[in-house]
């Protein structure tokens, strides 16, 4: 409608919880290509889950392309610019801290505090259960402007969730190394095109053959340019999204989960549960109950 309409995109947050030294919003952003990127600036230390859509991120330490599921990192003080050259729009679940909290939070965790070098922590696995966990107290988006009034789920545990989301980002980010084979312009719009494609409709039959020939490449460097670009390959991150998208709903919903799992692209009861117990060490039904939907 916006793009239709010819308003330009915006970004708008919801301030869902704060607390001493750390808070946390609702960040939709309804950039698209015709829009251009401008200057921003990382006030405090910055980790956000990317919930929803495809963006490039910019700074003088790289650039990344940001996808759902993953973490951009970013530090004080720090300019950089998101830019949607392919696709418009994206939600992201914010997590500030001030410096000397996010050290002690490291420091706890036995980490040494300092800044973050890389731009980006991709869909881990070991992220998935905390990913969900967040995702899955986002509610429907009211369009409610830029505020300083609290607006989240009071039941949410946001505050907890911070402080896990800060030591484990910490810990993964210093065992992560930077890539430095830069991937191709033209590749990298090809494979976030299909990035957008699973996102929309992960419960389609998506195979490397048919997502290799929609973005133009070969099936071997469809799977090189897709890894360099999110660190996983096309089968775990389609995996993945159904995966993280079933955990939402089991945490929102009260579906059944049998119904869920069909409805998240999975063929049949016994592989979801299988597939979703590797992902978050517990069954659809213990997820469900642990998070307060168990009745």
């Amino acid at each position: 409608m916006r793009a239709a309409g010819g308003a330009p995109g915006r970004t708008a947050s919801c301030l869902l919880a704060r607390g001493e030294g750390w808070s946390v919003a609702d960040v939709i952003c309804t950039s698209g290509p015709g829009d251009h990127p401008f200057e921003e600036r990382h006030e405090s230390v910055s980790i956000a889950i990317v919930a929803a859509g495809t963006f490039q991120y910019r700074s003088a330490r790289g650039r990344e392309v940001m996808t759902p599921g993953s973490l951009l990192l970013g530090n004080p003080g720090e300019s950089f610019e998101c830019g949607h050259d392919h696709a418009a729009g994206d939600r992201c679940l914010s997590f500030k801290y001030t410096p000397e909290h996010f050290e002690r939070v490291a420091a706890e965790a036995g980490l040494a505090g300092r800044r973050f070098r890389l731009l980006r922590v991709p869909p881990l696995r070991r992220l998935a259960p905390l990913v969900a966990r967040a995702c899955a107290g986002l509610g429907a988006w009211d369009a409610t402007p830029v505020s300083t009034e609290v607006r989240g789920d009071a039941e949410v545990p946001w505050e907890q969730l911070s402080v896990e989301l800060a030591a484990r980002t910490a810990e993964l980010e210093c065992g992560q190394s930077p890539d430095p084979a830069p991937v191709a312009p033209a590749a990298m719009a090809r494979v976030t095109r299909a990035l957008r494609a699973i996102e929309r409709r992960p419960d389609d039959a998506l195979r490397l053959g048919t997502l290799a020939q929609q973005a133009g490449l070969s099936a071997y460097h469809f799977l090189r340019t897709f890894e360099r670009v999110t660190a996983l390959t096309p089968h775990q991150f389609v995996l993945r999204t159904r995966l993280r998208e079933a955990a939402i709903r089991l945490a929102q919903e009260r579906a059944r989960v049998v119904d869920i799992a069909f409805d998240c692209g999975f063929g049949d009861l016994s592989n979801f549960n299988r597939a979703f117990r590797t992902e978050f060490g517990v069954s659809p039904r213990e997820y469900r109950r642990r998070t307060g939907h168990g009745g």
